[in-house]
Parts: C-alpha cells; structure tokens; sequence
C-alpha cells in the first residue's frame, strides 16, 4: 500500500496515536486552505449550499467547477478558488474558515485520510493515512489521538455515513466489468448527487420515477429532508446505471 501512496502519505492504524492540533495559534493557520484542488463531495454540497441557504443549482454555478476527463468514470466537482496568486478557498478568511460549521469532510479529516475498500466477498476496508506537508505544522502541537478520536472531534460521522453510502455506486461489479457512462448518465450523475433541488423538483413533477413505490423515508426525501434524498439519488443511479 505504501508503495502506491505519495510521498507525503504514511498509513496509519485506526488505533495509532499521533500528535496533532490546528488553531489560530499555530503559524501555518489557513496556509493548507490556499493552492489546492479541493474536490467536494456530494453530502459536502449539501451542507453547504444548505448553510449558505442557496438553491443547489445557484450553488453549483457559484462555487464548483466540474471536471471530466477521458479515462474518468465520473466527474469530479471542485470547489472555486480566487483568483489571488495563491489559489485560496473562497471560504476562508483572515480568522479562518467562514463556513466551518458545514466545511467540507476533506477539511474536516486534515491531516488524516480515510479510504474504504471493498472486497471482493461484499466486505468493506477502512484505510488511514497521515498527510505531512512542509507546510503544516500542526505536527508539532501536543494533543494525541488516533484516527478514529480525531475523526469523532471533527463530526466525521455524517459525512462518512453519506460517502460510504456511494460505495455500490462507485465501486459497481459493472464498472469493473468495463461499465462507464455515457453523456446523458454523467448529467444524471450531476443532478442525482450535486443538484440536490433540481432533483428533488423533477421527481415531484414526475419527470424521473423509480421502478417502485417510494417508501416513507423516500417520501420524506422529497418533502424536503436532503440527507434521503441523497440516499434515494444513489437508489435512482443504480436503477438507470444497472438497472439495480
């Protein structure tokens, strides 16, 4: 597994203590906010265009950039950074982050990456990595935890729930098998997972249908909580992509 990871990148056990901390205090403060490609996640959007109180579709034009390139699956969206000689969030502030409540699980995670894998028995592996970077310096404050610990004081749980829900999704038996879509599904792929709101509206119009009665959290989804909503997004990709 080494051997595949980055330089910077150095596996980590669950229960692996490390020594770790960021706040204003440290020199480096939103140094690791600037000159980086932050991809988002669909439950990353959904907490923040909620936060912000915008329409998804607004959200998307605002604030991502979606990217596709020959030999992807599916897109990537990125969240926009300004234009100001350093690549910095558009989110962050002199006092930090401005959105930190509902900052994205990648933000949330530094230093620590999570990997889930599944098997070939149906089984899913959890994977850790600490990322050092020369510029961080958070390695050198004194609080110690473990992955796990770290995860569960940054609120993790949400947004790893959400993203481990894009498993079957993601890591299909079809895609291994040679599947990849075509135009229109990766325009599905945006609208299902990203476009949370236009979604919703064009299943209550009745322009998109399941294969079968929608059940009472399904129901709840499009009556407004975004979190089913989401789970009945993946449900419908199956459905279209693999006919599941």
């Amino acid at each position: 597994m080494s051997e595949q990871l980055p330089e910077s990148f150095h596996p980590v056990a669950a229960d692996e203590s490390f020594s770790f901390s960021c706040h204003p205090g440290v020199p480096c403060f939103t140094e690791c906010c600037r000159q980086l490609d932050l991809a988002l996640t669909p439950y990353d959007v959904l907490r923040l265009k909620n936060h912000l109180k915008l329409h998804s579709g607004v959200f998307l034009e605002k604030y991502v950039i979606i990217a596709w390139e020959e030999g992807q699956i599916f897109p990537t969206c990125y969240l926009t950074m300004v234009d100001d000689g350093r690549e910095s969030c558009v989110f962050v502030e002199k006092k930090g982050c401005s959105v930190y409540q509902d900052r994205p699980s990648a933000c949330r995670s530094y230093p620590v990456g999570r990997g889930m894998r599944r098997r070939k028995n149906g089984e899913t592996e959890e994977l850790f990595v600490l990322v050092r970077e020369p510029h961080c310096r958070g390695f050198e404050e004194t609080p110690t935890q473990t992955p796990l610990q770290y995860f569960a004081d940054q609120e993790l749980e949400p947004y790893n729930q959400a993203n481990d829900a894009l498993l079957p999704l993601l890591q299909h038996r079809q895609i291994r098998q040679g599947f990849r879509p075509d135009r229109s599904q990766l325009d599905q792929f945006i609208l299902a997972l990203y476009n949370l709101d236009m979604f919703r509206q064009e299943m209550a119009d009745g322009r998109i249908k399941m294969n079968r009665p929608l059940n009472a959290l399904e129901l709840q989804a499009l009556a407004g909580d975004d979190e089913q909503l989401l789970l009945l997004g993946i449900r419908w990709l199956l459905q279209e992509f693999f006919g599941a």
